[in-house]
């Protein structure tokens, strides 16, 4: 049940369209699973000459005042107009976009009432090659939310992920995992937990969909709402919960599995948020002191994030001879350059010290010196969790992936705040030591195995993770233990590439500090 608050607009599409429309799936992926706004026809002549953002920024309709916590001096906003802004938009574009020369021409500024539809329209309308879109990933989010998000995982809600297994009726939405210390948590409520009811409207085929939509995304701190929910076991019970301020835990459930060939290590990684690299340095630190013979990572619910976490986390699974000088992904931008970068600026090494998110800078990481790991993967595994598994390839760690094709975003941004709005614009490509980079339609697994809601993450009888077990013992995939009706249709929409979590695009990024 939490849902970030910037996404609340999107969330109240999907529940309309689930009520409007027989198809199914959920949304989200990439930011691209929902549309971000429906555009009018674009004017059939161009529009006026493309001016550089720098002669246009900070020109705002609504200038803020005070100070811009991210630099400790005063918001460098001043009063201006829609159309500046718009200018501003159409300059970034034309300046760092990665395809700014597949953008239609024909797109006029004055056909879009804000800055934001305007950016919405102003990307490739190219395919890959399963024939979905080639940029999935453009999007924008207020400044403020943005930060709160990326830098402490801060939203707000119950601290329930939910997953939309089916979006139109019947429906069928279910708790991923919760948040320790969270309302959600609180109240009992485990994974596979079924939504029946919010505020007394039937959730699984109701009609009153601002009703759904109020429980499901609750708009401030210390709202409440009733929900009839149904538990794994089939008992069913009501109870109100209220939204509060939620500090996301992006590593939780670190163990050791014990198997006839040594201990296996099993992690789960939901965010690569700054707030990670401490608990992460703790799980390695855990797992090697275990001797672990092998590991597991759960990234199936891992949108991704910063890079720079992502690169310490492939350090610390992998060796110092390995990973000394080697590239964890070096970023190819459009043919302009447009960050002055020299080849060395722009390669991302395999870290071997911390970064100074959560961990002083500068100490020295954790290895497992592992030579192959497994990933459990899906859907809603995207971009700097790929990162992960293309890196380690790249060094020639072999990534074995259980559960489903991954979200196919070899992408990132240098996410650029103009006027109170953070615009995320695709501006490059990551490509591993080997120069490999191109899976836009995603990393397909060595065992396919549906996402498993009856069991808790981490039980080694979860799908998924006894899948990966065998697979590692065996050397082959399991056959699949279940073929009901439930699964099936996960397994087709997953097997399509159709994510189920609805979350803020924010967390489903490839991210860098702008140089």
């Amino acid at each position: 049940m939490r849902v970030v608050l910037p996404m609340r607009a999107a969330l109240a599409m999907l529940v309309a369209a689930a009520a409007l429309t027989a198809c199914g799936g959920g949304g989200g992926g990439g930011g691209g699973g929902l549309p971000l706004a429906m555009a009018p026809t674009p004017a059939a002549s161009g529009d006026e000459p493309i001016v550089a953002s720098s002669s246009v920024a900070g020109q705002c309709a609504a200038p803020r005042t005070g100070v811009d916590p991210d630099t400790g001096a005063a918001f460098p906003d001043q009063l201006g107009t829609l159309a500046a802004e718009k200018r501003w938009v159409r300059g970034w574009i034309d300046e760092t976009y990665l395809w700014f020369d597949e953008v239609p021409t024909t797109l006029a500024a004055g056909d879009y009432a804000t800055p934001t539809t305007y950016f919405n329209v102003l990307k490739t309308p190219k395919l890959t090659a399963a024939g979905r879109a080639k940029d999935r990933f453009h999007f924008t989010q207020d400044t403020a939310a943005y930060r709160a998000l990326s830098q402490n995982g801060v939203g707000v809600g119950y601290g329930a992920e939910l997953a939309f297994l089916s979006a139109s009726p019947p429906r069928d939405v279910r708790v991923a995992y919760t948040e320790p210390g969270s309302p959600a948590a609180q109240a009992a409520i485990v994974r596979g937990t079924r939504l029946i009811e919010i505020d007394g409207v039937d959730l699984v085929s109701g009609t009153d969909t601002a009703t759904l939509n109020a429980g499901l995304a609750p708009a401030r701190e210390g709202e409440a709402h009733n929900f009839k929910l149904r538990a794994p076991d089939g008992s069913e019970r009501t109870l109100t919960l209220t939204a509060a301020r939620i500090t996301r835990t992006p590593v939780q459930n670190v163990k050791t599995i014990a198997t006839a060939s040594g201990p296996v290590g099993y992690l789960l990684f939901n965010d690569h948020l700054a707030t990670a690299e401490a608990p992460l340095v703790a799980a390695v630190n855990q797992l090697k002191s275990a001797g672990i013979a092998d590991l597991v990572i759960d990234m199936r619910y891992n949108g991704g994030g910063l890079l720079d976490i992502a690169s310490e986390l492939a350090s610390m699974v992998s060796s110092g001879a390995a990973t000394t000088g080697a590239v964890f992904e070096r970023l190819q931008f459009n043919n302009k350059n447009p960050f002055n970068l020299a080849p060395s600026q722009a390669t991302l090494p395999f870290h071997a010290t911390s970064r100074g998110f959560s961990v002083p800078a500068g100490q020295a990481l954790p290895r497992l010196g592992l030579s192959r790991v497994t990933v459990l993967a899906g859907p809603d595994t995207c971009s700097a969790s790929e990162s992960v598994v293309n890196g380690l390839r790249g060094i020639g760690v072999t990534v074995n992936l259980v559960g489903g094709t991954t979200c196919g975003k070899p992408y990132g941004f240098f996410p650029q705040d103009n006027c109170g709005t953070t615009y995320f614009a695709i501006q490059f490509q990551g490509l591993n030591q080997q120069g490999f980079g191109d899976y836009s339609d995603g990393f397909a697994p060595a065992c396919v195995v549906a996402d498993d809601f009856g069991h808790a993450l981490g039980d080694p009888a979860e799908a998924r993770l006894a899948a990966a077990l065998a697979l590692r013992s065996g050397g082959a995939c399991p056959a699949p233990v279940s073929s009901n009706k439930e699964e099936m249709a996960l397994r087709k929409a997953e097997a399509a590439g159709q994510p189920y979590l609805v979350r803020s695009p924010a967390r489903e990024s490839r991210l860098l500090a702008r140089p």
